[in-house]
């Protein structure tokens, strides 16, 4: 990654005014994706979350209506929290208090998820999805503060390759941390040996699937660790001085004061409801595309792991790719091409079944013992799979950067405060939405088919937004 400094270049600026941040400010900036992205890889999309489905519930059906109804329930609790605490957090001016209070809330939470042992969820699920919950939330207001950092740490012509290096290095830590567990810890329930032909590190017992349960406490060290540079090396604003009680009453008359006025930035309003929607059916596709292959062709933990590290070096690629496109034809362009991109993979998915493909054409379904993508059904799924990957990132990172180019420098945490709100404003909507398709249809191709739709009308709207910087309101 090319990186701008003040000091090599004294008269660039960053995106907000004042000088850029050092090389390795913003490289530590980007590290927090490091830090965070196994949460998404092994927690929510290919390890836990199929785990919780199918071993945890022991019903892949009823799991996958209960991990969207914890899901969905965080999203509405984030939905109200986000907006609030981001605009406190512009009149209090540090970030990097509030990123450490929402840290330490997430480890302890995550960590919680190793006491799901098998089968204990069809008798009480409650505790786990309220860990579940718990981890989604301190995860999601941490990122709100770590978005609102980017404008002040590069210019606005360099904040995709940024975000996209971000993106891009966060997928190669979710990367790693799937290989970790599929070579050292995950084990073959016969043998008792990993994919290396060795016992799984710190004797992982796969018969009370330890090593699914230990992804939760392994994401809260990982982060704990990884997160440090950002603390000790990230330039964070200045302190205003104000006190929390005062930051507290004034954030929320700020924070209804700039909804107010939303009609006023109505450009800015329309894209976040256009984010609000795809970003929903892009969570949703990256949430639930493990659990449902695991509903359908029954895929345990080793080839869920093979699944991820595919998909996760094809969303690194798109990541990378993706940042230096949005530098080039812009944020909007490249949105729009990658979220086209998940409604065709998403179609495709839901279109595969244990012994169909494209809805209607019977395949042979998977054989017991089989290795692993051998069967029709799988190839394509893992096809459409790469796709998502490949589409995923670019859209994650340049939905950030847009609204960076867009938002007022003065209240650039609160906007992404927004920003977190329009990506969680419905998220309880579509996990629900998909959990009442999943129930009343007794199908997990309908959950699926349910995503379509938001991602659909998301793309639809982002037509009708500009690509520009807007201006404060001064009352």
């Amino acid at each position: 990654m090319s990186v701008e400094t003040g000091a090599a270049a004294p008269s660039v600026t960053s995106a907000i005014g004042g000088p850029v941040a050092p090389r390795r400010g913003q490289v530590s900036w980007a590290l927090f994706d490091w830090a965070n992205q196994p949460y998404f890889a092994l927690i929510t999309t290919f390890i836990f979350a199929p785990y919780f489905a199918a071993t945890y519930v022991g019903d892949a059906t009823l799991g996958q209506a209960l991990w969207g109804q914890a899901l969905g329930y965080a999203g509405l609790a984030i939905a109200f929290i986000s907006p609030i605490v981001g605009s406190i957090a512009d009149q209090t001016g540090r970030r990097k208090p509030w990123l450490a209070a929402c840290g330490v809330g997430f480890c302890v939470a995550v960590s919680c998820l190793w006491f799901a042992l098998p089968g204990e969820g069809a008798i009480n699920p409650v505790p786990i999805m309220v860990a579940v919950a718990c981890a989604a939330i301190a995860m999601e207001i941490a990122v709100v503060f770590n978005n609102a950092m980017l404008p002040s740490l590069v210019s606005s012509g360099r904040m995709g390759t940024l975000s996209g290096f971000g993106w891009g290095i966060g997928y190669v830590g979710g990367l790693l941390a799937l290989i970790i567990v599929l070579f050292f810890l995950a084990a073959d329930r016969e043998t008792g040996l990993t994919m290396l032909g060795q016992p799984p590190l710190f004797d992982l017992d796969p018969a009370m699937s330890e090593a699914d349960r230990f992804s939760g406490p392994m994401v809260a060290m990982w982060f704990a660790i990884f997160v440090i540079p950002l603390f000790v090396f990230t330039p964070d604003a200045p302190a205003t001085g104000v006190r929390p009680g005062a930051a507290v009453r004034q954030g929320l008359v700020q924070l209804k004061t700039t909804l107010g006025h939303l009609r006023r930035f109505r450009n800015i309003a329309l894209y976040l409801f256009s984010r609000m929607l795809y970003f929903d059916g892009l969570s949703a596709i990256f949430a639930f595309g493990g659990i449902y292959a695991a509903g359908i062709f029954g895929w345990e933990i080793m080839t869920l792991g093979l699944f991820g590290i595919i998909l996760s070096i094809f969303a690194a690629a798109g990541a990378f790719l993706g940042g230096w496109l949005d530098d080039k034809i812009g944020s909007k362009r490249t949105i729009q091409i990658s979220v086209l991109g998940l409604i065709v993979a998403t179609i495709g998915s839901a279109s595969i079944g244990p012994d169909t493909i494209f809805f209607t054409v019977p395949v042979d379904p998977p054989q017991p013992g089989a290795a692993p993508f051998s069967s029709i059904g799988e190839q394509i799924y893992l096809v459409f799979g790469i796709l998502i990957g490949i589409s995923g990132g670019p859209a994650q990172a340049a939905s950030r950067t847009m609204l960076a180019r867009m938002a007022p420098p003065s209240m650039m945490t609160e906007f992404f405060g927004l920003y977190a709100l329009s990506g969680k404003a419905t998220a309880f909507l579509a996990p629900l939405a998909i959990a009442w398709a999943t129930l009343a249809y007794d199908s997990q191709r309908a959950g699926l088919a349910v995503i379509v739709a938001f991602l659909v009308v998301g793309f639809m709207l982002l037509f009708g937004v500009a690509e520009r910087r807007e201006e404060a309101i001064s009352d």
